[in-house]
């Protein structure tokens, strides 16, 4: 049962890292907080998003929006410090439920009020606080995406060049993480041994997250992210008030 649920969820990994920016990826640890605790799910997943980044930066390594990310890689590694600091203190419920609501409130304003300027055409102080917020959810169940989804769709950035920086920035932000998942006590033998056994299923998510980037079109590109981040605010809220 575990595999049955871990190897789809390594599959939208590698599609959300690579062309969907992490809308589909975000729910690869709710997925998998199925059949084991979330905090287990995490650090299982620690050396695949290693891999999957390694591939990323390989497929993408001339696209992406190098002085943009000077403004994003800071901002979310404040996010990344708090989610450390806060770990041992936050119930997982209220984390799947605040990621949740944000996810499903951004996809109800592009629904209802898309016009509004804070999210139609959002500031750099509101792209802080979403990036900040990224890196935060990204470190307490590696859910950074529908976060900075909230930030960068609005922007109507070129979908390679979206999904190239994203690919970039969660790099970072995964590389960040592995010294305080490592202070935490969370990268053991047993679970590193078994994300070693789902590596070989992480190329088959990258291979099919570029083709679609670099082939789909933009309108129906961003109708999937958008599907990916519906998918992921039911699964994490239906987490929290289940």
């Amino acid at each position: 049962m575990f595999y049955g649920v871990a190897v789809p969820a390594v599959l939208l990994l590698g599609i959300g890292k690579s062309g969907f920016g992490s809308g589909l990826g975000s729910v690869a640890v709710p997925m998998m907080a199925l059949v084991v605790s979330v905090p287990t799910a995490a650090a299982m997943l620690m050396p695949v998003l290693l891999f999957l980044d390694i591939l990323g930066y390989r497929a993408y390594r001339k696209d992406f929006d190098k002085e943009f990310l000077k403004f994003l890689i800071p901002c979310s590694l404040i996010g990344v410090f708090l989610g450390f600091l806060s770990f041992k203190t936050l119930d997982e419920k209220w984390v799947s439920g605040l990621v949740g609501f944000f996810t499903l409130l951004f996809l109800l304003q592009r629904m209802v009020w898309p016009n509004v300027k804070f999210f139609s055409n959002p500031s750099r102080s509101t792209g802080a606080v979403f990036t900040i917020l990224s890196g935060f959810t990204s470190f307490l169940a590696h859910a950074g995406g529908p976060a900075i989804n909230a930030y960068l769709l609005p922007l109507k950035m070129p979908p390679v060049r979206f999904a190239a920086t994203l690919s970039v920035l969660f790099a970072v932000v995964n590389f960040a993480k592995w010294i305080p998942y490592a202070c935490l006590g969370l990268l053991d033998t047993k679970n590193m041994m078994i994300s070693v056994s789902l590596l070989p299923f992480a190329p088959i998510g990258v291979w099919l997250g570029v083709h679609w980037a670099k082939t789909m079109k933009p309108d129906l590109f961003y109708r999937l992210v958008h599907l990916g981040m519906l998918l992921t605010g039911c699964k994490l809220m239906w987490d929290a008030l289940a």
